[in-house]
């Protein structure tokens, strides 16, 4: 069914031809003290230049990141990184250069360990045999007993003693 309109409606002026304009056109003043916040003078796509509600624009905040300064402690590490982390690789380096001479050390050092409690357990049995075989004051199988008797009287007394060597 087709739409019948049962009348046309033509505005008497049309303002999108510049040349239908009526001459005296009576446009209200309105002073930009009387225009309220979010509505502005607009121009629309035929050029007539009309007020409309905008958008209010942001205005744009700096950063608050890019005012705070780094911390001292955070320089401080940022630099000491790659000296330690080049510092333990030179250190890697080294040790595998050194490493067939370590090697030989550590088996040096096992012998000297055990040279010293091989000393340690060999002179005093030595010390032990020298001793029976020569004897201490010329006869073989003698040996002197010092026995020691000490007495004292009373609870500040003088102590004597006599020493028995037989």
């Amino acid at each position: 069914m087709p739409s019948e309109t049962p009348y046309e409606i033509t505005p008497t002026t049309r303002y999108d031809d510049p040349y239908c304009r009526p001459t005296t056109v009576r446009q209200p003043v309105i002073l930009p003290v009387d225009v309220p916040p979010g509505v502005d003078w607009v121009t629309l796509p035929n050029g007539v230049r009309t007020l409309a509600y905008t958008h209010p624009t942001q205005t744009p905040t700096a950063p608050t990141a890019a005012s705070q300064s780094i911390p001292a402690w955070a320089k401080t590490t940022a630099l000491l990184a790659p000296t330690v982390g080049g510092g333990i690789a030179a250190a890697g380096i080294g040790l595998s250069y050194a490493a067939p001479g370590l090697i030989a050390m550590s088996h040096a050092l096992w012998s000297a360990a055990a040279l010293v409690v091989a000393a340690l357990i060999a002179v005093p049995a030595l010390l032990r045999t020298a001793r029976r075989t020569t004897g201490s004051g010329g006869a073989s199988g003698s040996s002197t007993h010092i026995t020691q008797n000490i007495t004292e009287t009373g609870l500040f007394g003088r102590a004597n003693g006599t020493i028995n060597h037989r």
